[in-house]
């Protein structure tokens, strides 16, 4: 069914890549009775998808067109330069969302869930779920799309802190959802393709009630789904499941076409043709010219003689302008910042907004919604498990997500913003989560609890019963 190739070199001339399509199905619920129907629907679109996947994914390792290039022209000369820039843009981009872990905060200041929600924290670390974040990052970068998968562990001993469920990141170009085509676009069956030890498919099919192993076309079992949940969750960059990888693929094809032909330019040269003028020379003799450094040339009778290379030297400076100019615009597209250096005069906030950081920030801020909306749905089947194995007593209402970028930007600011919060009564839990200091505002309030208590509760009773215009003249 599937081809382990994709011709690189002409697959996104053939096909456009503009983002990844959605599988949807009209079916109401999935049973056992139209399972094969709605799966082989599925994979007729997940084929295109993955057949774009798996040319975006080696486009990012660096196997790109530029490496399959027919020169026609002297083509002993023929450099073929890679400047992967999407691997930087890739590492950036998932670096910027989850750079730092991926952390949950008590959504409920009315009740008590701190040591909880510590709890809950501290399984995830121990499960690395770090590692996973950053993995599902570059998926969602690179495709568009990522999926991760969990399921329950049942060799684990919670009362050592070991977490009861297992996470994994799976390949996108070996794993779907199907959703509702109704209102809501609900998610009505996760798939996860693997292959045996004889190269046959084997399908993997999550519904809400049941698990279906498929192969060949037929149901091979059918058992009951304890989770009720479907444990294949995606993660999209956007709605239009558009990677990053795609945005500049005619950009970077051109950087690297353009570095190549500067080689090439350098090369022939250095090893330009001669050409003689009124004077024949035969093979042996141009040999011993080559070896000598030097040759005397008799011309023909009446005509002047000459030898002289023939060479047109590249413009490099010309070049270099186009190229900057390319590259300038990859970072515009990319909502990367720039890597200009400060010329002096400015100050930390002036380079901030004059490099694009400020700019980068907001572009980030716009997937964050996508982030967590799937991270609720994973919290869903992980509360689940840890609330039955783990003895937890948390719901989905008691947590927030909490995606921390950048602890060090603007700190002194944000140290400050937090003195202003505390010292007008707001509760030490909120001010530490509005502020955006530590990627763990949790465990912070935890260990720091007792000491703001101290310092900033007296402060709040003693100025209880001051109006606002205390001390001042109130007009009439």
């Amino acid at each position: 069914m599937y081809s382990n190739l994709v011709d690189v070199r002409n697959y996104s001339r053939k096909n456009r890549l503009f983002g990844r399509r959605v599988l949807y199905t009209n079916i109401d619920t999935i049973t056992p009775d139209n399972v094969i129907k709605v799966l082989n629907k599925a994979l007729t679109y997940h084929n295109i998808n993955r057949a774009d996947i798996d040319y975006l994914e080696k486009y990012y390792c660096g196997n790109q067109p530029i490496l399959y290039r027919d020169k026609k022209v002297r083509p002993e000369i023929n450099n073929k330069i890679v400047e992967n820039y999407v691997w930087d843009a890739v590492g950036f981009h998932t670096s910027q969302m989850f750079g730092e872990p991926i952390k949950y905060v008590n959504a409920n200041p009315n009740e008590d869930k701190s040591d909880e929600i510590n709890r809950l924290n501290t399984f995830m670390r121990v499960e690395n779920k770090a590692y996973w974040d950053i993995e599902l990052g570059k998926w969602q970068n690179i495709c568009g799309t990522a999926f991760r998968f969990i399921l329950p562990d049942g060799d684990a001993d919670t009362n050592m802190d070991e977490c009861p469920f297992d996470l994994d990141v799976l390949d996108p170009r070996y794993a779907f959802v199907v959703y509702s085509s109704k209102i809501g676009k609900k998610p009505l069956m996760g798939v996860r393709i693997i292959k045996d030890e004889f190269n046959r498919y084997i399908y993997e099919c999550y519904t809400r009630n049941y698990w279906f192993t498929i192969m060949a076309g037929n149901i091979i079992t059918t058992r009951p789904n304890a989770l009720n949940a479907i444990p294949i969750v995606e993660y999209p960059k956007n709605s239009r499941r558009l990677g990053i990888v795609e945005l500049t693929l005619s950009i970077t094809n051109a950087i690297n076409s353009m570095q190549s032909n500067r080689l090439d330019g350098i090369e022939q040269f250095v090893q330009a043709f001669m050409k003689f003028v009124n004077c024949q020379i035969d093979k042996e003799t141009f040999l011993n010219m080559v070896d000598l450094g030097a040759i005397a040339i008799k011309g023909e009778p009446g005509l002047p003689a000459d030898v002289e290379l023939i060479s047109a030297q590249l413009d490099q400076s010309n070049s270099q302008i186009s190229k900057d100019d390319l590259y300038k615009s990859f970072l515009v597209i990319q909502g990367m910042p720039s890597r200009e250096q400060n010329t002096g005069g400015d100050t930390g906030s002036a380079v901030y907004l004059r490099n694009g950081w400020d700019f980068a920030e907001k572009r980030t801020e716009i997937d964050e919604p996508g982030i967590i909306k799937s991270e609720v749905e994973f919290l869903r089947i992980a509360l689940f498990i840890l609330n039955k194995r783990a003895n937890l007593n948390l719901k989905l209402s008691d947590i927030d997500v909490k995606i921390t970028r950048n602890k060090t930007d603007n700190m002194l600011v944000k140290s400050q913003a937090l003195q202003i919060l505390l010292s007008v009564g707001v509760d030490e839990e909120t001010a530490l989560s509005i502020v955006e200091l530590f990627s763990d505002p949790q465990k912070v309030y935890t260990k720091s609890k007792d000491r703001m208590e101290r310092l900033y509760d007296k402060k709040v009773d003693t100025n209880e019963g001051e109006g606002i215009n205390d001390g001042q003249e109130t007009l009439d």
